[in-house]
């Protein structure tokens, strides 16, 4: 079987067949699934709603009280308030505080 690849392919053939199965394993195993991980982050991120109680990237807690194009001004308790990026919010962590409650 392999000298009938060989002899049809010859080495160049074996070596791009070779480059295209890697190819498709990083596609299938690390960028897709990336990819598919970016976009439920943005949808999160677009979804939030003033009052949501969120955490970010730092460990911040905090309660959402604004939120502008960019950016959400979050409460942090006994009036304090901070200006985040929305990219900030982590989304793993805010839904485990909600899961949590």
């Amino acid at each position: 079987m392999q000298e009938f690849i060989n002899n049809t392919l010859g080495e160049g053939g074996m070596t791009i067949i070779m480059f295209g199965a890697m190819f498709l394993v990083f596609y299938f195993f690390m960028i897709r699934p990336q990819m598919k991980k970016a976009k439920e982050e943005k949808q999160f991120r677009e979804e939030l709603k003033k009052g949501t109680r969120v955490v970010t990237i730092g460990g911040i807690h905090g309660k959402i009280a604004e939120i502008k194009d960019t950016t959400l001004i979050i409460d942090v308790g006994e009036g304090q308030k901070l200006k985040i990026e929305k990219t900030a919010v982590s989304k793993d962590n805010t839904v485990g505080l909600q899961q949590a409650n």
